[in-house]
């Protein structure tokens, strides 16, 4: 009779397991109360970056949306630009420029298009078709002087393990190489002592 109980203790904490694992799995696709697959770029999903600085006479908030952006999605910038000395909003057209960030790309830069205030936000939307990383740039002309903000965009997942692999690997072929040219070294100096000795 023990044994008989202690099998279905055992198997009710087993069954009581399971149940937690795969209920937890049910939750996993959705954002409050949302599914997963319906949002967008107009979605209240959090931004991937929000920045704030201070740039001449200007206080700028830059947000990208969606949280991550992959190829082929519809994605947006918004721009957020008041002056610091009396809060007035930015109101010149702003004109978003991008181009590839990367040691061995082409840096040609590409316009966006050229937004309006729009309730006190600059939004221009933006769709990749390939994934990498990008600059965004956005300038504008405010009592007589050009302003440049450019922030960093990634597109699908990050490729940036790939300096440091290189630079990694190299360490160690660098450390390999000197440890055997060391054994060498110490090899000929055993075998000069054992030729002296004799």
């Amino acid at each position: 009779m023990k044994n008989v109980k202690i099998i279905s203790v055992s198997g009710r904490v087993t069954i009581l397991l399971l149940s937690l694992i795969l209920s937890a799995n049910a939750f996993a696709h959705h954002v409050l109360g949302r599914p997963a697959y319906s949002l967008n770029e107009d979605s209240n999903t959090p931004p991937s970056m929000e920045v704030e600085t201070q740039i001449g006479n200007y206080f700028v908030t830059y947000m990208i949306f969606p949280a991550f952006p992959r190829p082929g999605e519809k994605g947006r910038i918004n721009i957020y630009a008041s002056r610091i000395d009396n809060g007035d909003t930015l109101s010149v057209p702003v004109t978003f420029m991008v181009r590839n960030d990367g040691w061995f790309t082409d840096s040609a830069e590409e316009t966006l298009g050229t937004q309006e205030v729009y309730d006190g936000v600059y939004r221009q939307g933006f769709v990749f078709k390939e994934k990498g990383s990008y600059i965004i740039t956005a300038k504008f002309e405010a009592d007589g002087e050009p302003y440049i903000i450019d922030f960093p965009l990634q597109i699908g997942e990050s490729t940036s393990m790939l300096p440091i692999g290189i630079a990694l690997g190299s360490i160690v072929l660098i450390l390999a190489g000197v440890n055997i040219l060391q054994r060498k070294r110490l090899m000929r100096e055993k075998i000069r002592e054992v030729r002296d000795s004799s």
